[in-house]
């Protein structure tokens, strides 16, 4: 974290005036306090520095750059996920952070972003630990007719207040916001899920979810942060976290 100076008195010593009265020396010194953390850019929108395939090695093939954006090329599928794609994370964890991005997805398209990622040998895929804010094309993607599994949706966990998210092919705002165990998520603009992890409430959705046989899912408090290949054209661009 940066550190701003800021000037403060600090009474230093005693002296005597001339009529033999104590009088105080002050002088100005420096002192430091805490200043707010600075976004990070996590992706510089040329590389893929930064971010390694899930599970280890280089970023799939299938992941691609264009215009400042990530995007998948999901045209060779293996199953429900693209040929060499995979899911793609951050090399670095994060714990409390204010995460912004901005995604579009393609005509009945799906994808996600998953934190708080806890990369073992033990766990498959990222959703396995992390909880997910959904990609989604509502309005053709068959997972649209699960309420909670709709865009913006806390993933099969909490469904948002409501429901701004634009059309496909156009361009959404997403922030997810962790501090301290208290969660928000914010789709253009609008704070559509709010909740607090790692309480007995948590635990109760966790075990009324899909979720529920999954013993390492939504415990870790220190993650990485994923873009999912749930082969379909997706795009990512503008990601950026503040540490809180």
């Amino acid at each position: 974290m940066r550190i701003n100076k800021v000037v403060g008195a600090l009474l230093i010593g005693l002296s005597f005036s001339c009529a033999g009265e104590k009088t105080t020396e002050v002088e100005e010194v420096a002192m430091e306090t805490p200043m707010e953390s600075e976004w990070i850019k996590l992706f510089d929108g040329q590389s893929f520095t930064g971010w390694h395939k899930y599970g280890g090695g280089e970023v799939g093939k299938a992941w691609k750059i264009q215009d400042g954006a990530i995007y998948l090329d999901a045209v060779n599928k293996d199953g429900w996920q693209t040929g060499d794609g995979g899911d793609i994370v951050t090399d670095e964890e994060f714990e409390n952070f204010h995460l912004k991005y901005e995604w579009k997805i393609a005509q009945n398209g799906n994808s996600g972003v998953i934190f708080f990622i806890n990369e073992s040998p033990e766990y498959e895929y990222p959703w396995q630990t992390g909880p997910e804010m959904q990609v989604l094309d509502n309005a053709g993607h068959p997972d649209a007719k699960i309420i909670s599994h709709r865009a913006g949706d806390l993933y099969d966990l909490i469904v948002s207040a409501e429901e701004p998210v634009k059309p496909f092919d156009e361009w959404n705002q997403a922030e997810i916001i962790a501090d301290n165990g208290k969660l928000d998520l914010v789709l253009n603009g609008k704070t559509i899920v709010s909740t607090t992890m790692w309480t007995p409430e948590w635990e109760a959705l966790i075990a009324g979810s899909k979720f529920k046989d999954m013993p390492g899912f939504g415990k870790f408090k220190k993650g990485k942060i994923a873009l999912q290949d749930h082969g379909d054209l997706v795009y990512y661009r503008n990601i950026e976290l503040k540490k809180l």
